[in-house]
């Protein structure tokens, strides 16, 4: 189950489906771009652009601690919408992916790793203009020295709207205890493996969603 504090009062959903919009970019040119480069190395094109992996729901954590197999997994912050029977809340999750498996296969990458979510989120239909809303994370060797790692707005990435009839249509309906990961924005310098990975959804009006994590790393054992 997930719990969230929305305005003081708790919303508790049973997550069932768990999809992660990819490639969501709203500059298609950069979207390309992006893709190419990860062709260079190894990761196939996507099918389709944008793609909604699904991931399954247990993944789903508001832990403070997850445990990934090998040191090449990182987090990376995303705008996440739940949809309840009180309508569609929104919240900030992190797309936890093991980095060396994608260039195997992205939607395995994403199934591996667990998704951290945070335990505060919003009424959608109470954001207003999303375009407006700051993602940003942040990461740190030792959970007090936080170095940036990422710093957008929900513009760089397609509207909320579009990517939520993207998943309807792939699910042919958005029921309860669906989760929605939107997308992110690019990092600042590359990808970067951290034990500790902090999110931020902020909107104009100075109200902030948090998430903070810290990755256990397991050995590989051969």
């Amino acid at each position: 189950m997930l719990t969230f504090d929305v305005d003081g009062r708790a919303i508790t959903v049973r997550p069932r489906t768990l999809v992660i919009c990819g490639w969501t970019g709203r500059d298609p040119a950069a979207v390309e771009h992006h893709i190419e480069e990860l062709a260079a190395i190894g990761v196939a094109r996507p099918s389709s652009v944008p793609l909604y992996y699904r991931v399954a729901a247990s993944q789903l954590t508001q832990a403070e601690t997850i445990q990934t197999v090998g040191e090449e997994t990182s987090g990376e912050a995303e705008p996440v919408l739940v949809q309840t029977p009180e309508g569609l809340l929104m919240t900030v999750g992190s797309d936890h992916t093991d980095r060396a498996l994608e260039a195997h296969s992205v939607a395995l990458s994403k199934q591996i790793a667990a998704k951290p979510v945070a335990s505060t989120a919003w009424r959608l239909d109470g954001v207003g203009a999303s375009d407006d809303l700051a993602l940003r994370a942040f990461v740190s060797d030792d959970g007090a020295d936080w170095s940036p790692y990422q710093n957008g707005t929900l513009a760089g990435i397609l509207p909320l709207p579009k990517l939520v009839e993207g998943v309807r249509r792939t699910l042919g309906g958005l029921d309860d205890g669906t989760v929605i990961f939107c997308g992110t924005v690019p990092t600042l310098g590359g990808v970067k493996a951290s034990p500790h990975f902090r999110a931020e959804l902020a909107a104009p009006d100075g109200r902030t969603l948090s998430l903070r994590y810290t990755t256990s790393v397991l050995p590989i054992v051969a």
